[in-house]
């Protein structure tokens, strides 16, 4: 949600893809009588989901990044195209995501616990993603249902303990997956603590 009186005083398009645009706008803030030029990436929102076995562990999956040229162990992510979406859509494609990039679903008695958003770099985009906790997973009987575009090259559980030494050893470095772990770790759904 926007605070205060915000005004574009004027926009100019550079790019735009389903996916992002490209604009450099010129905005009065609240705080700042004069207008402040500043190029922005508008993307769509995206869910990220920590899943978690009945036994605590969470699941990860090892995917290459193209813009940073290497593999990286982040949670299952991915966007939201409908910019309109509600809760009910909103978590529908968290589960989507879960079962197409893990493999897993909601057991029986599972649940879907929305943690609230963050914003993934708001000096220059707006995205913003939709923090999701599933808990019980497990195995879809069918397997993961990759995109063509994904490179997913491996999908592991891991123990809170390894969590916290791959984040403490810079092994786990997407502001996705560090994101969720402080919001797991602030409500007391994850403990980060050293032991």
């Amino acid at each position: 949600m926007k605070g205060g009186n915000w005004k574009t005083i004027s926009s100019e398009r550079h790019f735009v893809d389903r996916n992002l645009e490209v604009v450099t706008d010129r905005v009065q803030s609240p705080a700042r009588p004069d207008p402040r030029t500043w190029t922005v990436v508008y993307r769509k929102a995206a869910v990220v989901v920590a899943p978690m076995t009945r036994d605590g562990k969470i699941i990860l999956i090892r995917q290459e990044r193209i813009p940073i040229r290497q593999a990286i162990w982040e949670m299952p992510s991915g966007q939201i195209d409908d910019d309109n979406a509600d809760q009910d859509r909103i978590k529908d494609v968290a589960l989507r995501e879960l079962r197409e990039e893990t493999g897993y679903e909601l057991a029986p008695g599972g649940e879907l616990v929305p943690l609230g958003h963050y914003f993934s770099s708001p000096g220059f985009t707006d995205e913003r993603g939709y923090l999701f906790l599933a808990r019980s997973i497990q195995p879809c009987a069918e397997g993961p249902s990759r995109e063509e575009g994904e490179s997913i090259l491996d999908c592991r559980q891991f123990t809170v303990a390894e969590i916290r030494r791959m984040i403490a050893d810079n092994e786990i470095c997407d502001a996705n997956t560090l994101g969720i772990c402080a919001t797991l770790a602030a409500r007391g759904l994850l403990s980060l603590a050293p032991r």
